[in-house]
């Protein structure tokens, strides 16, 4: 009885704790269905009207659409330099390997104002400022940590006993990567790509810093519109960074269990 008891408080304890988190992005929802332009909730009435407003207006559309690249783009860059280097910390095993692999999580380490100035400062140096290729690059190198642990998991997860097999048989070094690093590696770097997409595509701070208002994204699109007031467009677009990041959920968890992507038991 007193296990049944503990057991539904955890539950409810859980569920108060979900809808607590899930509250504010209701009001968000809510809000971008608005039929005015107030920020009523519950709203008075309902009404597509700031879709409408969001996807006929090209600042919004441009702003949207040049989110979705540069996060695309950053993300193939992060996880290609990173599936190299965790591939050689797992395979050699030295000092110096690791010491590569540490020394990507760094930027993801600091303070991302940290991050930004230093971004901006190398932009500004390098005199090539206000270009997309700076936001990606910056994106990439800031979120280089995530794939780096994500694959040096999967690699772990590698019986070497399969290498070890193969090896005795014959096999060439191009052989056990294709035949058998690479389909038990494909779920960690097929989750390093959405979970760094998703983050550059909410990325704010550097953003902003190392390319402004001439590159602008959706998260920068959305700040500077609030020095004109609020409207329920803003909340159109984050409804849009919601279903983009629970795209990128579902399809980690169709891909493979999250817990084990994430080092967790199988």
């Amino acid at each position: 009885m007193n296990r049944l008891v503990a057991l539904m408080s955890q539950r409810l304890l859980l569920l108060l704790l979900a809808l607590f988190i899930a509250m504010p992005l209701c009001v968000v929802v809510a809000i971008s269905f608005n039929a005015t332009s107030r920020m009523v909730f519950p709203p008075d009435a309902w009404s597509l009207r700031w879709y409408q407003d969001f996807f006929s207006d090209p600042g919004w559309v441009a702003a949207f659409e040049r989110s979705v690249a540069i996060a695309a783009l950053a993300s193939l860059l992060a996880t290609s330099i990173a599936l190299p280097l965790a591939f050689i910390a797992w395979q050699r095993r030295s000092r110096l390997a690791r010491l590569l692999s540490g020394a990507g999580t760094m930027p993801f380490m600091l303070p991302p104002v940290i991050i930004a100035i230093l971004f901006m400062l190398l932009w500004g140096f390098l005199r090539h400022v206000g270009q997309i290729e700076n936001t990606i690059i910056s994106h990439g190198m800031t979120f280089l940590a995530l794939p780096l642990v994500l694959l040096s998991l999967g690699f772990k997860q590698i019986d070497s006993s399969l290498v070890e097999a193969a090896r005795t048989l014959g096999a060439r070094q191009r052989h056990i990567i294709s035949g058998i690093v690479l389909p038990l590696i494909t779920p960690y770097i097929a989750s390093s790509l959405i979970f760094v997409a998703i983050l550059s595509m909410n990325e704010y701070l550097i953003a902003y810093m190392v390319a402004g208002f001439t590159v602008e994204t959706l998260p920068v699109k959305v700040f500077s519109s609030l020095r004109t007031g609020f409207t329920p467009t803003m909340c159109v677009g984050a409804v849009l960074f919601m279903l983009v990041g629970l795209m990128g959920f579902i399809a980690i968890a169709w891909l493979d269990n999250l817990p084990r992507l994430l080092g967790g038991k199988h």
